[in-house]
């Protein structure tokens, strides 16, 4: 990413409550065109609904998220701001890849199913056009002969793959990714790894929530460090790694690396 890349996705104040306790407590994130940004913290910090909140699968309670900006999930009514309705949404979202810590696969159908069913259902492609794109993103995560496999007959590392498949296959502008490895066995963790540095390498915008600091060191431009909600501290990868200015990363990091 150069330092001139336009902003992409963008976060105003954002607040999410759940009851009187603000999961997300005023947060302002801009993440530009190109740019792999990683955010980090402890458990109950705030960084999945964050990361929730940018593609509207979490209503905000305050503030704005903006893709190119145009505002992901509301409209300016007279009275204020308005939610889009579900089918509006869909719309915006298709620019936001997801992928989930549990791969979300769909049991019922092969690899090839799972990736082609957006791509028909939300796109209109035909069968024929979805299932070649299918294809080509299977070889392109490494698993070009288990098309016909469905989600029980791959390990969580191949489940895994299929899912960011899948979500490249909406053609997004930008890639989430919430503990993508969390649910992995550790020997399955580098495949996963694997393709995601490559799309880094290739270009894709993609906010990251990981643990996995040897990531955020190779691909990362920028880590983010969350705590109670709110944004603590970021900067550089291989500052915040090495130099962090706050004793509660240092104590997260210390932790996380043992």
């Amino acid at each position: 990413m150069t330092a001139a890349a336009p902003v992409l996705l963008e976060a105003r104040d954002v607040v999410k409550r759940f009851g009187d306790r603000p999961a997300v407590d005023g947060v302002s994130m801009k993440i530009h065109r190109g740019e792999t940004v990683v955010i980090i913290g402890p458990s109950g910090s705030g960084k999945t609904t964050f990361l929730r909140c940018l593609n509207h699968l979490e209503p905000i309670d305050a503030g704005d998220v903006l893709i190119d900006g145009t505002s992901v999930g509301y409209r300016e009514g007279r009275r204020g701001p308005v939610e889009l309705s579900p089918r509006e949404v869909a719309v915006t979202r298709r620019r936001i890849g997801f992928v989930f810590q549990r791969f979300n696969l769909f049991a019922h159908l092969s690899a090839l199913d799972n990736i082609a069913l957006a791509p028909r259902n939300l796109l209109g492609l035909s069968r024929m056009d979805a299932e070649e794109r299918a294809r080509q993103l299977l070889a392109r995560v490494g698993l070009a002969d288990k098309e016909a496999s469905r989600p029980a007959q791959l390990s969580g590392g191949q489940q895994q793959r299929v899912a960011i498949a899948r979500a490249l296959a909406m053609r997004p502008e930008v890639m989430l990714f919430d503990e993508p490895t969390s649910a992995l066995d550790p020997e399955m963790v580098s495949e996963v790894i694997a393709v995601m540095r490559e799309l880094a390498e290739e270009g894709m915008t993609m906010v990251v929530v990981t643990h996995e600091m040897g990531f955020a060191r190779a691909a990362a431009d920028r880590i983010v460090m969350m705590d109670a909600g709110r944004i603590l501290e970021e900067g550089p990868a291989a500052e915040m790694i090495s130099d962090p200015v706050h004793d509660r990363t240092r104590r997260f990091l210390t932790q996380i690396a043992h």
